[in-house]
């Protein structure tokens, strides 16, 4: 077992390896496939990360963040702490206005399909913020397992990250997935579609089952739909033709629980 760094390293030139490689994992939607390990940037990101017990790799300080016992205390458990020039720390930054530290982690590895467990499914959705929502979506609502289909926005992709807002490190997430994976899912597939004829209200939901969202434009795509057991259409009295896919993820996710057993209130602790 590795002992975690008691006295922070400090870096002073942009050429140092472990900027580089944060560069790259900032700048690269991609790059943590490759590397095997995603930043995360921000004091909530990281928060969110130790509070789901995560032990950073590497944690990066800017000199102005060490100065701060609140955000210093995150740094407890990280294997190594790196401190550096805010500067510096902005070279490696993909926000605006960049935050004052930041963690690298080990990705998880991948695991097996859960068959009998409630799902959801992307398929090609390419809109990183919409990811990161729909993640949050179904860590709201108790949906612990998450297929990305190939085409679908890089699930540890600095964008998804912030719009996950912590969401990833509580759920089960396969990314790029082949349609043909879909397969080994003992619960049925459940799409949207505005054409469909069925109202979400009304339709004879399956709980469990793998909610299907698609492409921001083209829905669905047709074959994986053809495989769905049912397709139902969310009312929309307001007129509109359709609703944005993270708004559409988070009605039907909520449906789901809403079709759950009620559980029996548990009594008054004994004072």
């Amino acid at each position: 077992m590795i002992e975690p760094q008691r006295e922070p390293q400090r870096i002073s030139s942009r050429d140092n390896a472990l900027l580089v490689r944060l560069r790259r994992l900032s700048q690269d939607a991609t790059a943590y496939r490759r590397v095997g390990q995603a930043w995360l940037e921000g004091d909530h990101l990281c928060r969110a990360f130790v509070q789901r017990g995560g032990v950073a790799a590497q944690a990066v300080f800017t000199d102005e963040a060490w100065q701060q016992p609140a955000l210093r205390a995150l740094a407890t458990g990280a294997t190594r702490t790196a401190l550096v020039p805010s500067a510096l720390f902005a070279g490696i930054s993909s926000l605006p206005s960049p935050a004052l530290m930041g963690f690298l982690i080990d990705l998880p590895a991948a695991g097996a399909l859960q068959a009998d467990a409630a799902t959801l499914v992307l398929d090609r959705v390419q809109d990183a913020g919409n990811v990161g929502s729909m993640l949050r979506s179904a860590a709201a609502f108790g949906v612990r397992q998450v297929v990305a289909l190939k085409g679908t926005a890089a699930l540890w992709s600095p964008k998804v990250l912030r719009a996950g807002m912590g969401a990833h490190f509580g759920l089960a997430l396969i990314d790029g997935a082949e349609p043909a994976l879909l397969d080994a899912l003992a619960v049925p597939l459940v799409a949207t579609s505005s054409h469909a004829g069925l109202e979400l209200p009304q339709a004879p939901l399956p709980v469990p089952c793998a909610w299907v969202m698609g492409h921001e434009g083209q829905g669905v795509d047709a074959a994986l739909l053809a495989r769905c057991a049912l397709t139902v259409r969310i009312p929309q009295p307001g007129g509109e033709e359709s609703l944005n896919v993270a708004a559409a993820a988070a009605v039907c996710l909520y449906e789901s629980v809403r079709r759950l057993p009620q559980q029996p209130a548990r009594p008054p602790a004994a004072q």
